[in-house]
């Protein structure tokens, strides 16, 4: 007698999955290398109040503009050494982390969830529905990003929460023109058919049958999105319209510190080179995870 091996539980499949993800996922050494960078960003963030070793707004009026310990006329006090008001730099960097994933998480999940949408109905629909909402989306990208978020904030208002929704606005038709080619493609497949024959409705079709099918390139977008949400908050932020002062935002700490580039380049490198990491570790995270997630990259 033949033996027939027992299928495998939801739970063995999402391990069997996770595994082989991870076992992709590391071939990426910079992957690797950008999740360990970004967890460890994510630490920062959330133990900010504990590891900071002042508060990020509390100005020492007796050390305006301390350079850093290694340097000559440093102090222990503060390691990365002071700004112009004699606010401690680590801890404005430190407090600056929580800022940032603030920023991406709110950005990347609004442009997420309405680009989805948006996609979904593109993508399913089609005809002249399909039509309108990529026209729309084509005006929209015909923009510079930057600029167009820039012109949203000044008609909204300078501020965060203006600049997240602002920039969250900019990104949508990204995950709407990916979720719409996805949904496209799988329209065509035949257990799409076969949900259909079988009375599921379309909401059922577009949420339950086609969206969990789509997921592999929108995490991949959301990834890369993420980093870009970053960068563009803190550009806004040094045009001035992002986080405003006193807030411990690395583009706001930029912006403050023009005036002193030659007299204090501590408090320009500083902010500069938390955000070029911080983009770079997630830029090369969402690489690694396009490598895993999409079938076409796997190595055999």
């Amino acid at each position: 007698m033949t033996e027939t091996t027992a299928p495998l539980s939801d739970a063995a499949i999402r391990r069997q999955m996770l595994v082989e993800f991870w076992f992709y996922f590391r071939q990426n050494r910079g992957a690797v290398i950008g999740l360990i960078v970004f967890s460890l960003l994510v630490a920062i963030a959330v133990l900010a109040p504990v590891i900071a070793p002042h508060d990020p707004t509390s100005q020492y009026r007796d050390a305006f503009l301390v350079p850093p310990v290694w340097q000559e006329g440093g102090s222990a006090e503060f390691l990365l050494g002071t700004d112009a008001v004699g606010r401690d730099m680590l801890s404005r960097l430190i407090f600056g982390a929580q800022y940032s994933l603030f920023i991406g998480i709110v950005v990347v999940a609004i442009a997420l969830i309405g680009g989805v949408i948006i996609g979904l109905v593109a993508g399913f629909f089609q005809g002249w529905v399909d039509n309108v909402i990529m026209r729309v989306m084509d005006v929209i990208l015909a923009f510079p990003s930057l600029l167009l978020a820039l012109v949203l904030v000044a008609v909204l208002g300078p501020g965060l929460t203006n600049a997240m929704i602002a920039i969250a606005i900019v990104y949508q038709p990204h995950f709407a023109r990916l979720t719409r080619a996805a949904v496209m493609g799988e329209m065509k497949r035949e257990y799409v058919t076969a949900a259909r024959v079988a009375g599921a409705g379309n909401l059922r079709l577009m949420f339950r049958t086609i969206l969990p099918n789509c997921l592999g390139p929108l995490i991949v977008q959301a990834t890369l999105s993420f980093s870009s949400a970053v960068l563009d908050s803190a550009a806004l932020g040094f045009l001035g319209m992002g986080a405003q002062p006193p807030s411990p935002e690395w583009g706001t700490m930029l912006a403050e510190a023009r005036e002193f580039i030659l007299r204090a380049w501590w408090v320009v490198t500083f902010p500069g080179l938390t955000i070029l990491i911080s983009v770079l570790a997630i830029n090369l995270m969402g690489d690694g995870l396009r490598d895993a997630l999409d079938p076409k990259l796997k190595r055999s």
